[in-house]
């Protein structure tokens, strides 16, 4: 179960934290993986790792942000791998600032990496898969995505961001599931990621933060690539338009 053999994969901000350990899993599934981020020779790295593992790898520079970095690594990949299969929308920033305090610059910055960066490379990916009737499109939210999910303090433009992408995602699993890709997000909790460093460093917020969390622990990049490669792979054909809340009961709680 869970193969992934002969499939081919996109990872956006895979040079580092959560999707470093997301490109890694899909690999250790018998992808064929492009680790995409904006510092090439970070992403060779995870590369090497990845043929490490005696899968093939492939290391491309992208900016989400622009959609002719965006095509162009949709194209290395295909000539690479000759087939798309399955795009993890994971390239994200987070940079927190109090409401009456942000620039539009600031909101700008946020919204254009982590929703516009999402639907340019989704675009991208599903003309390609579309074309083998079959494709796999996950995008990362976060609980800080309103309703269901959390709302964060000094946080108004990430969380409009990541609310958003819950929303695309939805409308995406509807037009695209005619061609045979499935959509869905995956929303993660507090992960100990590079991200989240400085964060968790506050020994304050560190103890607030785990005693919402019924698990008793801050989650690990590979509480999250397990379920990348579930949602990636056959088994997950009936799973459409879902947002996966992985984040050890937070919102439970």
């Amino acid at each position: 179960m869970f193969s992934l053999e002969n499939k081919a994969a996109i990872v956006t901000g895979a040079r580092r934290g959560i999707g470093k350990g997301i490109a890694l899993a899909l690999a250790e599934a018998g992808a064929g993986v492009t680790v995409s981020d904006i510092s090439l020779e970070d992403c060779q790295k995870v590369v090497e790792e990845i043929e490490g593992l005696n899968r093939k790898g492939l290391a491309v520079k992208c900016d989400v942000t622009q959609k002719s970095e965006v095509e162009e690594m949709v194209k290395k990949t295909v000539e690479e791998f000759e087939r798309l299969d399955i795009l993890v929308n994971n390239a994200g920033i987070y940079a927190p600032k109090p409401f009456l305090e942000l620039t539009e610059e600031e909101w700008d910055r946020t919204i254009d990496i982590d929703l516009k960066g999402q639907f340019l490379c989704a675009q991208a990916a599903a003309r390609e898969m579309a074309k083998n009737k079959w494709g796999r499109i996950i995008n990362i939210a976060s609980i800080a995505s309103g309703q269901v999910g959390a709302g964060v303090l000094a946080s108004a433009h990430y969380c409009a961001a990541k609310g958003g992408v819950t929303g695309m995602t939805e409308a995406l699993a509807l037009e695209l599931a005619p061609m045979g890709i499935r959509v869905n997000a995956i929303g993660p909790g507090t992960i100990d990621t590079a991200m989240t460093k400085d964060l968790l460093a506050d020994e304050q917020v560190k103890k607030g933060s785990l005693a919402r969390i019924p698990v008793g622990r801050i989650g690990q990049p590979e509480d999250v690539s397990g379920m990348v490669v579930y949602l990636s792979s056959d088994e997950a054909d009936y799973v459409n338009g879902a947002t996966i809340f992985i984040d050890g009961g937070y919102l439970a709680g």
